[in-house]
């Protein structure tokens, strides 16, 4: 993944992060948070740390599924390899160079 895309990825999911934490942190109060019915028992800024992070992440990882899934079955399938002896046996252009799949 190049430097370019890689932002194009996690800097509007910081931005995303940054307002799921703000909508969440208004309606919950991270002093009175518990996990697995137990109080957190972190401090306050500890959990907004945590929750940003934890919210990241999530947008983080929908911005990689939407990347991955826009690619078009040409990016998916094409050959790598210029030079069609090299090309492994059974690939359509190792014989056709003009063969259909690009």
């Amino acid at each position: 993944m190049s430097a370019q895309r890689l932002m194009h990825v996690l800097w509007p999911a910081f931005i995303v992060a940054g307002a799921a934490e703000a909508l969440f942190f208004s309606v919950f109060d991270p002093s009175e948070l518990s996990i697995f019915g137990e109080m957190a028992g972190m401090a306050p800024t500890a959990v907004y740390s945590a929750g940003f992070f934890f919210f990241w992440a999530v947008a983080t990882a929908s911005s990689v599924l939407t990347c991955f899934f826009q690619r078009t079955a040409a990016d998916i399938n094409k050959c790598p390899i210029e030079d069609p002896t090299a090309r492994p046996v059974g690939c359509p252009k190792r014989d056709d160079p003009n063969a259909c799949s690009s």
